[in-house]
């Protein structure tokens, strides 16, 4: 009896309807978020929320759903003309598509979503859901994103497998499965993949390969997705300082309030990873050993030139890029234990052209000044332990007022003292 009564709770605390979040406006039926520009809806963000409804399954979750469906599917370019036709616009307020990623991001959630609960929603949606993802997975073959964009050619990987597994397209299915053999591929001829020890992009590819490990029909696809994912892990996990948590070493990509730390420890992602299975247990042994003092050497594109080094010891971790990879690369960092505060010491470096600074660089996917602080400069750079060497040469300049090199310490009123020349 006492069983059974465990049961009738779970069963009923289960039959309770999802509570909106604060940013579900109930007029739009979309999520949104509030910038400068003003309310801004968003279809990556209702489509994750669509797929949480549909999940939780309650009457009231599945009615909130459709309506959010269908919100969701007017940020869809319906015209075959279009060049982008299939795509979704990022924002419903954009007056066209825009980031071309955003059909990767919205069906991520709708692919899963219907692989697992399909039959939860009346047959005249469902049918039109599968028509819609059909129309995205058109586009994202048309677009066929280079493997070196890593998190996006994972997203296209994911969604061509699954979703042409849930259409039961084999010709859908059989591009992902290539593409995925290629990816490995790339990453075996140079090291690591070419988004290399990205805090932001990491939990986008490992989500997205959780993904596939976890709802693939084929054997083969699921091995090699969890061999990938195997492989990132381990490269995560030594570079996860023991000091402080976080994904220590130059960073290919990062936004800038993961720079400062301002969101959870890497670590933690690491661990939830383990619990999910999306990654071996046995990857706990290696971000929890005392790893003393070590240096870490990569190769992200030998074509390019372009490796990384990471000391790492006790006190503080220092990495180095050999080159940068863009506008949003951190090529030189320093991570620091710093028991006064919550958050690590944090070094970076920035070339900066024409006095700009943070709150200078707009961001077009969220429509933010604060979330980028552009890297400005070529750089070229060298470690040896914890020396290293770091060469900037200014971008092709026109009529600026100003060009230089600078190192940027987070929270400098917790520094006591800065040497130079010792």
């Amino acid at each position: 009896m006492l069983l059974t009564g465990a049961i009738l709770i779970a069963a009923a605390t289960l039959s309770q309807p999802l509570d909106p979040p604060s940013n579900f406006d109930p007029e739009a039926k979309m999520i949104f978020s509030d910038r400068d520009s003003g309310r801004l809806h968003s279809a990556r963000g209702t489509a994750r929320w669509v797929e949480q409804l549909v999940a939780n399954g309650t009457p009231s979750d599945l009615e909130l759903a459709e309506e959010s469906l269908e919100a969701l599917f007017t940020c869809q370019e319906l015209h075959p003309d279009d060049p982008h036709y299939g795509n979704f616009r990022w924002y419903f307020e954009d007056p066209a598509v825009e980031d071309l990623n955003a059909v990767e991001f919205v069906l991520e959630h709708l692919i899963p979503m219907m692989i697992r609960h399909e039959d939860r929603l009346p047959d005249a949606v469902a049918e039109k859901v599968r028509k819609r993802i059909r129309l995205g997975l058109s586009e994202i073959r048309k677009m066929d994103v280079s493997v070196g964009y890593t998190n996006v050619a994972t997203l296209d990987i994911v969604n061509s497998c699954l979703g042409g597994e849930l259409l039961e397209d084999p010709e859908i299915t059989n591009r992902g499965r290539q593409k995925l053999r290629i990816f490995e591929a790339f990453v075996t001829s140079n090291g690591t993949v070419l988004e290399y020890n990205s805090p932001t992009y990491l939990r986008v590819t490992m989500n997205a390969l959780g993904k596939l490990i976890g709802l693939t029909q084929d054997r083969e696809t699921r091995v090699r997705g969890k061999t990938l994912a195997t492989r990132l892990a381990i490269g995560a996990a030594l570079h996860i300082h023991e000091g402080t948590g976080r994904l220590a070493g130059p960073h290919s990509r990062a936004y800038q309030p993961t720079v400062a730390c301002e969101d959870s420890p890497e670590r933690n992602n690491l661990l939830n990873w383990i619990e999910e299975g999306v990654v071996p247990q046995w990857i706990g042994s290696v971000l929890d050993r005392s790893k003393g003092s070590y240096q870490i050497f990569e190769t992200a594109a030998r074509d390019w030139n372009m490796g990384l080094s990471t000391c790492l010891t006790p006190r503080f971790a220092m990495g180095v890029a050999t080159r940068g990879l863009g506008e949003q690369s951190n090529v030189f960092m320093i991570h620091a234990n710093r028991p006064e505060s919550d958050k690590p010491g944090v070094v970076y470096s920035r070339y900066v052209v024409g006095d700009k600074w943070l709150g200078d660089f707009y961001h077009a996917t969220d429509r933010s000044m604060s979330r980028n602080f552009n890297e400005e400069g070529d750089f070229w750079g060298v470690q040896n332990g914890p020396r290293a060497i770091g060469l900037y040469k200014p971008p092709a300049l026109h009529y600026q007022k100003s060009a230089k090199a600078v190192l940027i310490w987070t929270r400098r009123d917790l520094i006591d003292e800065i040497w130079v020349g010792d």
